[in-house]
């Protein structure tokens, strides 16, 4: 029987989309910045590509410090992810006009990223700033028994199935392989195969936390969705087409663990589960509820990574006060 008095076991999930996870980042800021160890303890905290960062950099910041320094370390990181130079803003511009002009089906050249050395000067700059604030190597002596479990998504490109990675595997080689965009950045090679992206697979992983020890399995699941799940009316223009198959591809993997989570409550209701090993889990979406354009999941300017970052803030807060 559970202990009505014990902290609800919370479990979150954070989907890739590139720069739109800025508004995960402000999601989680809010989440934490309201955190009560009374009420919730959080168990797990999964991410794929941009959602990665934020996973990694909140429960980094939980473990080595408290919640106000996971708050403070998203700050940093995305704050660093944001365009500063005239160069960098120069780059940036052009990388979003080109990614629009794409969706627009004008005729891009197609170059693949080991062609040309510019994706693999953007790679080692995500490094850099990932290894400016995670201690890599330390993250094995914070692995605990009873600390949350982390997860990062990528696709094995040779095996041809998705891989995460967990705890103590989590490497900056592995959270650069599960943003390595594959017309964007060169597969990342690890433990002798090559990993792309892992929006082929699960966006975000969801599987590895709901398969934690019975007193460990989440009671609640909390995915941070940066892909719209709905769309009025019919996709008519080549952008507006291209836009919602790049979010219904996001959403793919997502709903269909979700729909399976759903399968095993009616299960464990209906008796056909033990209840001792198996746990009714409530899933619960903090949606952007608002449209951009797919290019600017490509789009690293301060003013719109901040206006993510608040947008974000608003929908956690909304989420909180219905909690």
């Amino acid at each position: 029987m559970s202990d009505d008095t014990a902290p609800t076991r919370v479990a979150i999930a954070c989907q890739g989309g590139g720069s739109h996870t800025a508004f995960t980042a402000g999601v989680l800021q809010e989440i934490l910045s309201e955190w009560d160890d009374e009420s919730y303890d959080l168990v797990g905290i999964s991410g794929t590509s941009g959602g990665a960062f934020n996973a990694l950099a909140t429960w980094y910041g939980l473990l080595t410090g408290s919640p106000e320094t996971a708050v403070e370390l998203l700050d940093s990181i995305w704050d660093d992810i944001a365009v500063s130079g005239a160069q960098d803003r120069w780059m940036n511009t052009l990388v979003t006009n080109i990614s629009r002009m794409d969706s627009a089906g004008f005729a891009i050249p197609s170059v693949s990223p080991s062609q040309i050395p510019i994706p693999e000067v953007g790679k080692q700059r995500i490094r850099t700033i990932l290894e400016r604030h995670i201690d890599f190597e330390e993250i094995p002596d914070i692995c605990q028994q009873d600390t949350p479990e982390l997860v990062v998504g990528t696709v094995n490109v040779n095996a041809g199935v998705f891989e995460t990675f967990v705890n103590e595997d989590v490497t900056v080689e592995a959270v650069l392989a599960s943003a390595a965009v594959p017309n964007m950045f060169e597969a990342v090679k690890i433990n002798g195969h090559y990993h792309w992206d892992g929006l082929f697979s699960q966006n975000p992983p969801v599987g590895d936390l709901m398969n934690l020890a019975p007193d460990r399995k989440p009671e609640e699941l909390w995915v941070i969705q940066v892909n719209p799940q709905t769309f009025e009316g019919e996709p008519t223009t080549s952008e507006v087409i291209a836009d919602r198959r790049n979010e219904l591809s996001g959403n793919i993997s997502l709903n269909q663990e979700l729909g399976f989570i759903d399968q095993v409550n009616e299960w464990v209701e209906n008796g056909k589960l033990p209840a001792e090993e198996f746990t009714k889990t409530d899933i619960h979406r903090i949606q952007m509820g608002k449209q951009y354009h797919c290019s600017t999941k490509v789009d690293r300017g301060p003013d719109f990574i901040n206006e993510l970052r608040e947008l974000g803030t608003r929908r956690a807060r909304e989420f909180i006060e219905t909690k």
